[in-house]
């Protein structure tokens, strides 16, 4: 069975909506990888926001990334990021098809993330090459890369 891809901006999202994201996101990045960190960053509700997910049979959240337009020097640009599955969902293709749906969007525009290095191949795949130095981002090692 095909889990139905979803897409909306921040502003057409239901609170219980919402919901479901943030608390996968809290489940995989402060509790399951141990990181206490400010997940509520402001940035999911502002009007350039577009979150994508996907949901199970039951309606849960099991995949996520959220998709900002940025203006860096002016310029138009992307960044992808909070990009995560639900542990027992994994291996399935779910972040692949995120991806693909928010890269559609972004079209030829410039697409930046911030990834965790043991994943810079995984995002190779998909278009992005390194843009800088591996860094500390809440004692995870991260990689600046770019989809040019």
């Amino acid at each position: 069975m095909t889990v139905p891809l979803r897409r909306s901006w921040a502003k057409d999202l239901d609170a219980a909506t919402l919901y479901g994201l943030l608390k996968l996101r809290v489940e995989v990045f402060v509790v399951e990888q141990a990181t206490p960190y400010p997940e509520l960053d402001g940035r999911d509700l502002l009007a350039e926001t577009r979150h994508f997910w996907l949901e199970n049979a039951e309606g849960e959240v099991i995949s996520t990334l959220r998709l900002m337009e940025e203006h860096p020097a002016g310029q138009k640009a992307f960044r992808i990021g909070r990009v995560c599955t639900r542990r027992s969902d994994r291996g399935k293709g779910h972040t692949t098809r995120l991806l693909q749906a928010a890269l559609a969007e972004v079209g030829d525009y410039p697409c930046h993330i911030n990834a965790q290095t043991y994943l810079a191949e995984m995002y190779g795949r998909h278009g992005f090459v390194r843009d800088g130095e591996e860094f500390l981002d809440d004692g995870i090692p991260h990689v600046a890369m770019v989809k040019p």
